[in-house]
């Protein structure tokens, strides 16, 4: 493998917090690398120092010949005087990639929801013009994408497109993003990024949760023996150790070097969230026959839902089809051109928007989170905000930080900690996911997964969706929301059945699927069995019944590997192919026999 760029011993920090110490790394030709950390650890200035655009404090980079690169940063800058299109293009030209660099621009913009480009670029929205400078990215010609934040405001259908496109266009890339099901399929490096130091694991993030588990057990070892030895060189320093042989300077070295080492904190109490929200009554959220419209645009028509207890609702749909209207006309932001929202007494809603409620910035992180609850209330008991804020990674110096120190991340992570902290019964998540760092989802999950209200939550992380949700409303054609039982895999895998079923029936009436079936000889051209058909028609019950009891055993595995969701992956797809040989089957099965009962009758009548 080609070298083609080499970080060497970079250090890097603001103020007094330190976000790089003497880290290293290697990147070759067909390195796919996600970089993943806690928000606020220096992702995205990691990126900065990879792609140029930032210089390091100390350390040094090493580019190989030539090397080209383009970057996708996490604000990205355009020039308001030219159009979109002008743009993405700008200085690219036609190369043997994209031999029309125009046509292609047009393509991925199509692709990824920006359909007028001739709208003004100061008139984009924010996630707008991040996908117009996802495309920008792609487009120039280079031998390393860095790109932070790639899937942000993509919905599932554009992940999907660009987790297609960057396998099979694009060789090496590095890039910082907490979608989880999308670093797994598109990655075969992970980089992670913890309080300064780099740790690299050869392999998509379901094994890099494995081996990361192995480092921090190996890393708590290490913490006692060291911890144990300390105790016995104190102790051997307080008999009076006299550095005369070189034995015992050996040994007072090893003892200063112990004391002054960075320590792990092995007593980091695991603070429960099993949280008691607000009783609730028996009126939750009734929504009659409501409808919502722009101009001639129809966001939402005739949608009625009564919400049940502990109903866990996830809402998808394309960008710009009205999810956010429909969260902001249940929290009463937003009125209905139709039909009404009927909200019980005793709700409290609880409101993670998608953007951050304003801060004051001189406050610090406590105090913020002090203003709305000195204390919340757990199954355990009390627990103080200072509790509330370490679980949520706020540790004793980040909590006497001013807010205007925090990283973006750190901010919303921030947001979020105060909305739970107001102990809502009904909770309403607009895109929880966006600028949130994965440890912080896997607590917000774990959160969820013991909260006794309602969830109702607008996402586009497959990953989320699965973990978190029991039934989807799909906005499809025309304001409809069509509802579906189940998490966003189980909405997958029946919104594909469907598809298959109309893309079947419509191939049959063009006459196309002739040649799949020219074997499949229609039972009027000739009554009796081929050779071949005979000794199917004696093994095709009991192949019916294999193939259902593999699918039974594949249910269960289904079931044992609910959280494993690289695995769940694999498994969903097994199950596919499966049902698909079955329903090939049956349709078999339905031919022989009739067959067999017009050869059963036609013998009949002639005797």
């Amino acid at each position: 493998k080609m070298n083609l760029l080499t970080l060497q011993n970079i250090s890097m920090a603001y103020t007094d917090k330190v976000l790089l110490k003497d880290v290293s790394l290697g990147m070759n030709e067909n390195d796919r690398i996600g970089v993943i950390g806690v928000n606020g650890t220096g992702k995205s200035t990691f990126l900065k120092i990879v792609a140029g655009v930032e210089k390091a404090a100390a350390g040094e980079i090493t580019r190989g010949r030539n090397v080209r690169i383009a970057y996708l940063p996490q604000n990205p800058m355009f020039d308001n005087s030219i159009s979109i299109l002008e743009n993405v293009t700008s200085g690219i030209h036609n190369t043997e990639q994209f031999w029309n660099v125009e046509g292609e621009a047009k393509s991925m913009l199509l692709k990824l929801g920006i359909v007028d480009l001739d709208l003004e670029v100061n008139r984009l929205s924010g996630g707008q013009r991040k996908r117009m400078a996802l495309v920008r990215t792609l487009l120039t010609p280079a031998d390393i994408l860095v790109l932070d934040e790639p899937t942000n405001h993509l919905d599932n259908e554009m992940t999907e497109w660009l987790e297609t496109y960057l396998r099979e266009q694009c060789s090496t890339y590095i890039m910082v993003t907490h979608d989880r099901y999308f670093l797994d399929k598109v990655t075969n490096r992970i980089v992670e990024l913890d309080k300064g130091n780099l740790y690299t694991y050869d392999t998509n993030y379901e094994g890099f949760l494995a081996l990361k588990a192995e480092r921090e057990d190996m890393m708590r070892a290490t913490e006692r023996k060291n911890r144990q030895l300390f105790k016995q060189d104190l102790e051997w320093m307080q008999r009076g150790a006299r550095a005369r042989s070189t034995k015992q300077k050996a040994h007072i070295q090893r003892f200063e070097s112990l004391k002054n080492r960075e320590k792990l904190d092995l007593d980091v109490p695991e603070v429960t969230l099993n949280t008691l929200s607000s009783r609730l009554g028996k009126k939750i959220i009734e929504v009659n026959n409501i409808s919502k419209g722009y101009g001639d645009k129809v966001l939402i028509s005739n949608f009625t839902y009564t919400f049940l207890r502990q109903d866990r609702i996830g809402i998808i749909g394309h960008n710009g089809c009205g999810k956010t209207t429909l969260l902001k006309m249940i929290t009463g932001f937003e009125q209905p051109d139709s039909g009404d929202i009927a909200i019980g007494e005793t709700v409290k809603i609880g409101y993670f928007s998608q953007e951050n409620e304003y801060m004051p910035e001189e406050l610090r992180v406590i105090d913020y989170i002090k203003e709305t609850a000195e204390y919340i209330d757990t199954v355990e008991g009390k627990a103080s905000a200072s509790t509330m804020c370490e679980r949520f990674l706020f540790d004793a110096t980040l909590q006497y930080s001013r807010i205007e120190k925090l990283s973006g991340g750190e901010k919303r992570r921030l947001y979020l900690l105060k909305v739970l902290m107001e102990a809502p019964n009904v909770l309403i998540l607009d895109e929880p996911t966006n600028d949130l760092d994965i440890h912080t989802l896997t607590i917000l999950e774990d959160y969820l997964s013991t909260y006794d209200g309602v969830v109702i939550t607008v996402s586009h992380d497959r990953y989320f969706l699965d973990k978190v949700v029991e039934r989807i409303f799909a906005f499809e054609e025309n304001g409809a929301l069509v509802q579906y039982e189940g998490n966003y895999t189980d909405y997958r895998e029946k919104k594909g059945d469907t598809e298959k079923k109309t893309v079947s029936k419509n191939v049959e009436a063009d006459g196309e699927k002739k040649q799949n079936r020219n074997n499949w000889k229609k039972p009027s051209d000739k009554l009796k069995f081929t050779y071949k058909e005979e000794k199917e028609y004696e093994t095709i019950d009991e192949d019916i019944a294999t193939l259902e009891g593999k699918l039974e055993a594949l249910e269960e595995k289904i079931m044992e590997a609910a959280s494993d969701y690289g695995k769940l992956a694999g498994l969903s797809k097994e199950k596919e192919e499966l049902e698909a040989k079955l329903e090939e089957k049956m349709e078999r099965w339905v031919y022989l026999n009739d067959l067999a009962e017009r050869i059963e009758k036609e013998k009949l009548s002639k005797e």
